[in-house]
């Protein structure tokens, strides 16, 4: 199924803000504010002081301050026929560029595409000190419906949105550095929320009636990140003649593309970087929306994983129209309600400016956007190399580094990269020829 509605409350947008790179990062808000009609406290959320630190003090302990990271728009996503403008949260230079070029590609053909599965989460009960393992196996689900019920009571307003506890799972550990092990997992629909309270004290609710069901006492109490039931999956499809440049045919570049995957697919050291191209483009949404990316990070590569041997999320093929086809299927357990969501402004922010109606939906979206990073990342990697464009980019910071402030930062930062020497010795060099001839 897809978390996707055609019945969105929000009216469409235009995700091609064209020259939206020109402006000031003040002129883009308000471009941005005006496409999506942010209100005067969303709009002011992105700016300094955003978080307040009262809000952050309630947050988590000790609080001493606030650690801003930039915040940008990748643009010209379209996905199941919809236009999304992307917020995200990342230091990386090139991230938001390669996803938005990559994006004005894609919307040409199609778009992405899309869907999910239910929002299901894993809570595990633990049970040790059996000596009838796969007995109590069988006691625990002969009184599945019990187990059911009994979490289900804890928590009547999920129930009364449509979610709640669908089944119980009962793994079998004959031998582990403690002796037989029973996990005991309950499988919970949380609807709208990331979960993690909700089977937490589902898991403690029925963890009693579980050691009366085995025999043995229960330890453990708590939910997996290993959301291998509440997926997600893009598509997108591109002619190879659609990804030439002035250097390479398209498809050259598209066997370039299905060859790296492939690489990544056999070799978990290939894979692991791949990988992260991936979550580059995914780790951003889930930041800037006050969601766990290190949940999300995870479960990714624990599903990356699942074969016994570590390897690529996605997969890039040749189609028989000879079309580009890539792929993406992994676990996505994010949330629209709870937690950060709800109390950062800038994460309310983030989150009206997507225009989800749906904690799905979110997740469709981010896989979409995983899935574009990485086209651009094996698109550069079968033409000119990764470190052209990341380059220039990162040329940017350099000279901030060096000292270049106000214009001297674009002036340093086009002579770094037109020379493709993009060392902190040389910025300096080029700040005190310009500062010296003004």
């Amino acid at each position: 199924m897809t978390g996707l509605r055609e019945d969105t409350a929000r009216p469409a947008i235009s995700s091609r803000l064209e020259g939206l790179r020109n402006l000031s990062p003040a002129e883009r808000l308000d471009k941005v504010a005006q496409a999506v009609d942010l209100g005067d406290a969303e709009h002011q959320s992105f700016g300094r002081g955003g978080l307040p630190l009262a809000l952050a003090n309630g947050m988590i302990e000790n609080v001493i301050g606030t650690f801003e990271l930039p915040v940008g728009i990748a643009t010209n996503f379209t996905i199941n026929g919809r236009d999304y403008l992307i917020p995200m949260a990342v230091e990386e230079p090139s991230v938001v560029a390669a996803a938005s070029y990559m994006a004005r590609i894609a919307r040409a053909h199609g778009g992405f595409h899309t869907s999910s599965s239910q929002p299901i989460m894993r809570a595990q009960v633990q049970v040790l000190d059996i000596r009838d393992p796969h007995a109590a196996r069988a006691r625990v689900l002969k009184e599945r419906d019990a187990i059911v019920a009994a979490a289900n009571a804890k928590d009547k307003m999920l129930i009364s949105l449509g979610g709640g506890c669908r089944d119980i799972e009962v793994h079998v550990f004959d031998q582990t550095p403690v002796g037989p092990m029973l996990a005991v997992h309950l499988l919970v629909d949380v609807r709208d929320a990331m979960g993690a309270n909700t089977v937490n004290t589902m898991a403690e609710t029925v963890a009693p009636l579980v050691e009366a069901i085995t025999g043995g006492v229960v330890r453990l109490r708590i939910l997996s990140n290993y959301a291998d039931l509440r997926l997600a999956r893009a598509t997108v499809t591109i002619p190879m003649e659609a990804l030439k440049t002035e250097d390479y045919d398209g498809e050259r570049i598209a066997r370039g593309i299905v060859a790296a995957c492939a690489f990544a697919i056999v070799d978990p050291y290939r894979a692991a970087t791949h990988n992260k191209g991936i979550m580059n483009g995914i780790d951003p949404i889930v930041v800037v929306t006050g969601n766990d990316w290190r949940a999300i990070e995870a479960g990714a590569h624990v599903w990356a994983s699942r074969s016994g041997r570590y390897t690529s999320l996605s997969s890039w093929e040749i189609d028989r129209d000879g079309r580009l086809v890539g792929t993406l299927e992994m676990p996505m357990a994010l949330g629209l309600v709870g937690g950060a969501t709800k109390t950062h402004p800038a994460a309310r922010a983030a989150l009206k400016i997507l225009g989800v109606q749906s904690a799905q939906e979110l997740a469709e979206v981010a896989v979409a956007v995983g899935l574009a990073q990485n086209m651009a990342a094996l698109r550069a990697l079968a033409t000119e190399g990764i470190q052209k464009g990341h380059m220039a980019l990162h040329a940017r910071n350099i000279a901030i580094v060096a000292g270049a402030v106000g214009d001297e930062i674009e002036r340093v930062a086009g002579a770094l990269a037109a020379s493709h020497d993009v060392r902190v010795d040389r910025a300096k060099e080029l700040l005190e020829e310009i500062r010296g001839g003004t």
